[in-house]
C-alpha cells in the first residue's frame, strides 16, 4: 500500500490572528518496502508533514490518499487506517508513560485495536514477538521494567515495538535517532533497515541529517519552508546536488571530504511571511555571491514562485538558477 500527499497546504492561525503556512504544496510518496527520508532544517516543514500524513492534521489544501484512496477522518476510519500506519515519535523518554510497565506500554496499542494474528496467539506472545522484532531479546527480561529503568536505545526500541504489535505496513519515525547517543544511533538505523527488509515495511523518516539518509533511504526529499525543494534518488541527490539549499546542508555533513562548509545567513522565515518567488532566495548562496545575476535569474529568483515538485521517482529540483543551466 502506498501512502501519498498530493499538493498538500497546512495553515495555523497564530494567537495574533496571523495564518502560518506550514505547508505550502507538498508533494510526497512512501511505496511498500522502501525507505523515503525527509530532511531540512527546524522549521522547514518536516514534523507537519508527518503528522498530516498520519491524519493528525487536516490539510487545509491537497490530500492524502492511502492505497489510492482520500484519507477519511472519522474515527473509525482513522483508527483502521493508525493500525496500518504507525508513528514512532523522537522522544521515548517522553513518550512513553513512566507509570507503564514496558509490558503495559506494548499491550496498549494491542488492546486498544484488539489485535489478533491468524493463529490466535495470546496477548503476551504478540508482546513478545514485537519486542523481539524490534531487537530486544529475550523479551521476556523487560517485561516489567518501567521507562526510567531502560537505557535511550531500549526505550526507542520499546517504542518500536509498540508500533509493530500492531502489524503496520508503514512506519513514520520522526527524528527517530536525535536523543541517542552516537553508539546507540547505528543499531536504531540498521534496526529500521532490517524491518524494511525482514517484514516488507515502507518507511518514512524525518530527519535533520543528511548522513543518516544517506545511509538508509533509497529515496530523499529535501523541504525547505513548507515545500519539497529537491527530491529523487538518495545516491543520485546526494551524490550530484542541484538546489543551493541541498548543497549548503550536504556540505557540513562531516562523512563529506573535499566539501567547501557553505554557512546560510539568518534562519528560515517566519511562515506567516512567506518570502515573494523562490522562498530560499533571501538566504541562497547562489544570489549572494552573483552567479544567479550573471545566469540572469536574479530577478526571476527574487519575484517569481515555482511550481510544486511531483512524487516522482526521477531527480527533481525547484531551483530558477538550475532550470537556467538546464536550457543552456
Amino acid at each position: 500500500m502506498t501512502l501519498r500527499a498530493r499538493g498538500v497546504a497546512v495553515d495555523f492561525v497564530t494567537s495574533g490572528g496571523e495564518v502560518a503556512h506550514a505547508l505550502a504544496g507538498a508533494d510526497i510518496e512512501v511505496r511498500p518496502g522502501e525507505i523515503l527520508a525527509v530532511v531540512g532544517e527546524s522549521g522547514s516543514g518536516k514534523t507537519t508533514l508527518a503528522r498530516t500524513l498520519m491524519g493528525l492534521e487536516r490539510p487545509t489544501a491537497g490530500q492524502v490518499t492511502w492505497d489510492d484512496k482520500p484519507l477519511s477522518y472519522n474515527i473509525r476510519s482513522l483508527r483502521a487506517f493508525r493500525r496500518r500506519v504507525q508513528m514512532v515519535l523522537q522522544d521515548p523518554a517522553g513518550a512513553l508513560n513512566p507509570r507503564h510497565t514496558v509490558y503495559e506500554s506494548v499491550a496498549e496499542g494491542v488492546r486498544l485495536h484488539k489485535v489478533t494474528d491468524a493463529e490466535g496467539k495470546p496477548e503476551a506472545e504478540l508482546v513478545a514477538r514485537a519486542l523481539s522484532d524490534a531487537g530486544i531479546r529475550p523479551p521476556e527480561a523487560l517485561f516489567q521494567r518501567y521507562p526510567h529503568e531502560l537505557s535511550g536505545g531500549q526505550r526507542q526500541r520499546v517504542l518500536i515495538a509498540g508500533a509493530l504489535a500492531l502489524g503496520p505496513e508503514l512506519l513514520i519515525a520522526d527524528e527517530p535517532v536525535s536523543s541517542l547517543d552516537a553508539s546507540i544511533r547505528g543499531e536504531i538505523l540498521g534496526l529500521l533497515l532490517r524491518l524494511r527488509e525482514e517484514l516488507g515495511l515502507g518507511v518514512l523518516v524525518v530527519t535533520h541529517d543528511l548522513g543518516l539518509a544517506w545511509n538508509i533511504a533509497d529515496r530523499l526529499a529535501v523541504m525547505y519552508l513548507g515545500r519539497v525543494v529537491e527530491s529523487g534518488p538518495t545516491e543520485e541527490v546526494l551524490s550530484s546536488p542541484q538546489h543551493p539549499y541541498t548543497k549548503a546542508l550536504l556540505s557540513v555533513v562531516p562523512e563529506m571530504d573535499g566539501l567547501d562548509p557553505v554557512i546560510l545567513t539568518g534562519e528560515i522565515p517566519d511562515p506567516t511571511r512567506i518570502p515573494a518567488g523562490c522562498r530560499f532566495h533571501p538566504r541562497c548562496p547562489a544570489l549572494t555571491s552573483g552567479e544567479a545575476e550573471a545566469a540572469g535569474v536574479a530577478d526571476r529568483c527574487r519575484t517569481a514562485g515555482l511550481p510544486i515538485l511531483s512524487a516522482e521517482n526521477e531527480h527533481q529540483v525547484a531551483c530558477h538558477l538550475v532550470s537556467q543551466l538546464l536550457t543552456q
